[in-house]
């Protein structure tokens, strides 16, 4: 899985309208989340850094509410912009959380072990473990 990383609201007009999951690395505002629901249709995640997500506006929240896009709060540890503008989740992340699904393991437990292992958020854990291609 991808995760496609935006540094700047200038960045937004070029990205591949199919693009489902953008982490933004800068403090948008109502323009650039507006620009970026236009621009990209399929959109299904928004992550921000912590200290941007507290920034949001509630009038943006609802509106992603509306679209139903998820603002999730997190980071793409260790991840070079100019070597790659995408972060990927390594292909382990997501067969072990195949595997402990396959085994039965409470939802909470998934979240909390892959959390802590992969240094992903617990909501973005879940909305992984939430995809349909999972399966």
């Amino acid at each position: 899985m991808k995760i496609r990383v935006v540094s700047t609201g200038n960045e937004i007009l070029s990205l591949n309208p199919n693009e489902k999951v953008v982490h933004l690395a800068f403090r948008p505002s109502n323009k650039d989340v507006f620009l970026l629901v236009e621009t990209c249709p399929k959109l299904e995640v928004i992550q921000l850094p912590k200290s941007y997500r507290r920034t949001v506006s509630r009038a943006i929240e609802m509106f992603l509410e509306m679209q139903k896009v998820e603002l999730l709060e997190g980071d793409v540890w260790g991840h070079r912009k100019d070597i790659n503008e995408y972060f990927i989740i390594p292909p382990s992340v997501i067969s072990k959380i195949r595997s402990m699904k396959a085994e039965g393991t409470p939802a909470e437990r998934i979240v909390e072990k892959i959390a802590q292992e992969s240094k992903l958020n617990p909501k973005m854990v879940s909305y992984i473990m939430s995809r349909k291609d999972l399966e």
